[in-house]
This record gives C-alpha cells, sequence and structure tokens, in this order.
C-alpha cells in the first residue's frame, strides 16, 4: 500500500485534506484544512511535512485564500490576498524550497489573468494547484524508474527521515526508488534511521515500508556508522529539501554525518530528489536558510521531559551535504552522478530527457 499523504477535496470552494503525520504510526487520521491559517499551522507543526509535500500544500493554500470573503471583491484584491498568503505561507518552512517554488507557479498563473474575471482566476488558480499535484505525482515515479538500478539484489539500504509517499503528493523520492526495485521483484534490506528528534524514521518511514511489505529495521541514528564498518550497509538514499546550484543538499538533521561515515567505508550515497528541489538561484550549500525549530521538540517526547527543566538546546531541522561525498543525484528528468554546477545545468534544461552522466565526462565544481 502506498498512501495518500493529500489531496483536495470538491471545486474551488472545496478544502484540502491531509494524512496527520503528527498522529503516526499509531493513528491514521486525516486533518481538514478549510483555511490558510489551518493549513499554515498543519505545515509548521509537520502534520504535512517532506519538500514536495509542502509545496502541494501550499499551492493548495492560494486556493484556500481565495475563499476569503474580501478575495472576492475585485481582480486586485484578490491578487493582493494572494501576494499576501504566499509570503504568509512561505514562513512557514523556510529550507524546503520546493514551498516556495509552488507558491510563485501559482502566483504567475495567477497574474497572468488580470484581464478576466473573478470566476475564471480561482479556476485558474485550482487548475495550477491540480497540476503541480499531477507532476509531483509523475515526478515521483520517475524518480523511482531512474535510480531503482542502485539497488541490488541481496543489498542493504540506509534511509534517513522520510521520503516515502508521506513527503509527496506520489510515491515519494528516496522510497520511491526502493518501491521500484521492490516492484521488480528485487529483495533487500532497509536500514530506516529513527531521525531525532521527532523520529519520522521510526514512525513514518518504518511505518511505509512495513505496509508496502518491505524489509525494514529500526535504528537509532548514532548506530549507522557501526552498520556500515560491519559491511551491512550497500547504499545510502535519502531525500532532500534544497540542492544549490553546485549539488550541495540541504536535508534533514543529521545527513551530513552520513554523508561522512558513508565516504569513510566506502558507501555511495544518494540523493533522490525532483527537479523543483533545486535552486540554482544558490551557489553552494553554505548560502542555504536552515530553519530552526524549538527546544521542546529535543528535551520532551511527546510531551515527556527527557532533559532537566530549564536546559538549553540547540535543534536545527536540516543540515547540508556537500556535494563531492554525493554519488548521483536521481531526478525525474535523470541520474546526475558526481554533480557538479555544469551537469546540473544540462539536466536540467528545458529540452532535455533522460541523462545518465558519468565521473569522467565533468570534473569541473
Amino acid at each position: 500500500m502506498i498512501v495518500q499523504a493529500l489531496k483536495w477535496v470538491g471545486g474551488i470552494d472545496g478544502h484540502l485534506e491531509l494524512v496527520d503525520q503528527r498522529r503516526l504510526p499509531a493513528e491514521f487520521v486525516m486533518l481538514q484544512c478549510r483555511d490558510v491559517e489551518t493549513l499554515f499551522e498543519g505545515i509548521k507543526t509537520l502534520a504535512v511535512r517532506g519538500a514536495p509535500a509542502i509545496g502541494v500544500a501550499g499551492a493548495y493554500g492560494l486556493v484556500l485564500a481565495l475563499q476569503k470573503p474580501g478575495a472576492n471583491d475585485s481582480i486586485e484584491e484578490a491578487l493582493k490576498v494572494l501576494a499576501g498568503t504566499r509570503d504568509y505561507l512561505a514562513s512557514s518552512r523556510p529550507t524546503a524550497v520546493n514551498l516556495s517554488w509552488a507558491l510563485d507557479r501559482v502566483c504567475k498563473r495567477a497574474n497572468a489573468q488580470r484581464s478576466t474575471t473573478l470566476q475564471s482566476l480561482r479556476e485558474a488558480v485550482l487548475a495550477e494547484a491540480n497540476a503541480i499535484y499531477v507532476e509531483d505525482v509523475d515526478m515521483c515515479r520517475r524518480i523511482g524508474l531512474h535510480g531503482e538500478r542502485f539497488i541490488k539484489e541481496g543489498a542493504s539500504v540506509l534511509t534517513h527521515c522520510n521520503a516515502g509517499a508521506l513527503a509527496t503528493a506520489g510515491q515519494g523520492t528516496a522510497l520511491s526508488v526502493m518501491f521500484e526495485a521492490h516492484k521488480n521483484g528485487r529483495t533487500f534490506k532497509v536500514y530506516a534511521d529513527e531521525t531525532r528528534p521527532l523520529l519520522q524514521g521510526a514512525r513514518l518511514t518504518a511505518w511505509e515500508l512495513q505496509q508496502a511489505g518491505i524489509d525494514v529495521t529500526v535504528i537509532c541514528d548514532n548506530m549507522a556508522g557501526w552498520l556500515m564498518k560491519q559491511g551491512k550497509i550497500n547504499a545510502v538514499i535519502t531525500g532532500a529539501d534544497r540542492i544549490a546550484a553546485n549539488g550541495d543538499a540541504a536535508n534533514k538533521i543529521g545527513t551530513y554525518s552520513l554523508s561522512i561515515l558513508a565516504r569513510e567505508h566506502g558507501v555511495p550515497f544518494y540523493i533522490a530528489a525532483p527537479s523543483s528541489t533545486f535552486d540554482l538561484s544558490i551557489k553552494s550549500g553554505s548560502e542555504i536558510p536552515i530553519e530552526q525549530r524549538a527546544a521542546e521538540e529535543v528535551t520532551t517526547l511527546h510531551g515527556t521531559p527527557i532533559a532537566p527543566a530549564g536546559v538549553a538546546a540547540y535543534n536545527p531541522a536540516f543540515d547540508v551535504t556537500e556535494a563531492r561525498d554525493i554519488a548521483a543525484i536521481i531526478t525525474e528528468k535523470g541520474v546526475i552522478e558526481n554533480p557538479t554546477t555544469k551537469k546540473i545545468l544540462e539536466c536540467l534544461r528545458p529540452q532535455s530527457k533522460y541523462i545518465s552522466f558519468s565521473a569522467t565526462e565533468d570534473t569541473e565544481k
């Protein structure tokens, strides 16, 4: 079973339904988002999470924005509401570039409707959000098809955080690679880092893989290096929330450590992400904004204190893996081996089809 993380219900006056990922795996509950404020809170508190999924959710948030009474006064007022909502929703999770990418795309479509009617404007906004959803589903499957060859028969794969169907509109990014390998009859094992402090690996990735019938074992984050030393890991595959022009990739905190461990032990490290995750305006990972989250996520567990009262806690949500430690970035457009700026630009060209770059074709950093 591959879960549907989110869906739009109805027409321009409809609403967004989300799997409330805060409740998994204990409960499977759908969250109804009928206004922008509920969606903002859902994104901020990780009811919906994963870069592609929050991009799709944000796009539908602009449909919700046009349901406000004030947005129906005139075209200009509607566009003003959209612009304000765009900035509001973008502030909910600053690291994942898919969110601002989707919001900007819908706003661009809306601005092209200045000379039309309010009804047409609202229909265009919904149509663009639906298009982003459909494209994400297709992108996820293509990522899986391009990357499944990296999972060999009998292999053991390590993943970090959750980059599955729960993180996208489709079947995921990193987990899409695993789903496609599984569909092809390949037998392999997945080790899922628990992913402190919010345990997305233990709660979400393990749940998704178990539902799909894939052999999965949960490990504590600090066990990964020891498994690699014992030769129990053949590949590391994770998702990404933002990829700089040179291939540096931001992902859930702890990913950078895995990339260093993988390099030390000769284990290939792969990133699976759609083209919408690339931010070509940023030259390197040092420019990627890193979201800082509440200390309580570290010092408590489901409301129970696990650290002394009043102690300080540092809680960055993401870190950045350097391109030099990435064996390949798997996208819906193709595979970029040993990523560099030149290779990334070649792969992301609108006219490009499937591309698989070899390590010897380009040494530019």
